[in-house]
């Protein structure tokens, strides 16, 4: 690995004083599954029984979703790296959708007397759903900390990290081996189908910062985004196999109105895409996902598993980061590096592939809402 990919090693993360994992969250029950969907779908008016009906996913799991277990897993780890490499930085979790929810967590904090804060978020693109309500929710938190008398803590959100090395190595890793997963004599011309999550065109296109935005379905920066991932990914396994294996970009999770544009092709529909072509065999990569939380162990593991069985289509799915030492390892780079940053240094950034290390403050107009609202951990943040 070139000195341009090498993790920062531990050093000094001030002017911070404490890490958020920020996350989605997710019902641990099956009471806590409509009331979470309701948290999720907040002003959109769908009806409790459609609630159930949705729920259904989560019902199937016991109304367990996995993401806060995952989320535990890494945070627990993310203390232990920090506590064994001697970087002092406490470390707290916060939801968007359930508990822990933010709001509490982040009064926790400011009452620890923390200050300056970094956070990680559990979205690795760029996207309103991934990034900008993130910091909206973020906003909205600060805000009910100074309508209670408690002077808000300034934060920082760290920078993507979709193509830091330690994102995508332990993804290549999962790849390889479940290419080995497969039968024999259809590993070596398996297709390897990358996978995230479908989002409106219209979203897709307005991604990023505004040079980055598209016409037309192209994706702006969340397309081209995950496209240089895959191509990093597709291009690692093939130096270690000496085969080279074709690959797409797909989607899965649509969850919108039937006349609204999502990106496509489904993944299921790709599947069928494949058979019908003659592909002997599938690796499934969720390459837009930390963890294996519900979208995978449904959409993936349920739903196209059982597609590729009706077919006849061999399939294996590779595993997302999760609490890959790697990837906690990455995210005491990102802390440091965005420690430097901030103290006025050079900061080594890591990353792989075609595009460069992402924005550290997101510009006016990244990754703008329909209706406009004061997001934090930008240039246009109202909390300096």
């Amino acid at each position: 690995m070139s000195d341009q990919l090498r993790a920062p090693d531990a050093g000094s993360a001030a002017p911070y004083d404490a890490l958020l994992l920020l996350s989605f969250g997710g019902p641990e029950g099956p009471d806590d599954v409509v009331p979470f969907l309701e948290n999720v779908t907040r002003g959109r008016g769908i009806p409790r029984e459609r609630l159930k009906e949705v729920g259904q996913h989560y019902f199937g799991f016991g109304g367990v979703s996995p993401i806060n277990e995952q989320n535990r897993r890494l945070l627990a780890a993310l203390r232990e790296d920090f506590a064994k490499h001697g970087l002092d930085l406490p470390v707290y979790w916060g939801n968007r959708n359930w508990a822990p929810y933010l709001t509490d967590t982040m009064r926790e904090m400011a009452r620890d007397g923390h200050r300056r804060i970094a956070v990680l978020a559990t979205s690795a693109y760029a996207s309103y759903s991934g990034c900008r309500q993130y910091r909206e929710n973020l906003a909205d938190a600060l805000a009910t900390l100074a309508a209670e008398g408690v002077e808000p803590p300034r934060v920082d959100k760290l920078r993507h990290y979709f193509n830091h090395p330690g994102f995508v190595g332990p993804m290549t890793e999962g790849v390889l081996a479940a290419l080995a997963a497969l039968p024999e004599g259809a590993r070596d011309g398996a297709h390897l189908a990358f996978s995230t999550h479908s989002i409106p065109t219209a979203a897709a296109d307005a991604s990023g910062p505004a040079p980055d935005h598209t016409a037309d379905g192209e994706g702006g920066a969340y397309v081209k985004q995950h496209l240089d991932v895959a191509r990093v990914i597709a291009a690692e396994v093939a130096a270690r196999t000496g085969r080279e294996h074709p690959w797409e970009l797909v989607y899965q999770s649509r969850s919108g109105a039937p006349h609204i544009p999502w990106l496509e092709p489904d993944i299921c529909d790709h599947l069928e895409a494949l058979h019908g072509a003659g592909a002997p065999a599938v690796v499934m990569v969720p390459i837009g996902f930390v963890s294996d939380h519900m979208e995978v162990l449904y959409d993936l593991d349920t739903e196209a598993t059982a597609k590729a069985a009706e077919l006849g289509l061999p399939v294996a799915r590779s595993a997302t980061v999760g609490a890959d030492p790697a990837f906690v390892e990455a995210v005491r780079g990102l802390v440091l590096e965005r420690a430097a940053e901030e103290r006025g240094e050079a900061a080594e950034e890591c990353w792989v592939g075609m595009l460069g290390p992402s924005h550290h403050v997101c510009p006016v107009g990244c990754c703008p809402a329909r209706a406009p609202r004061p997001a934090a951990a930008g240039v246009d943040s109202p909390y300096a």
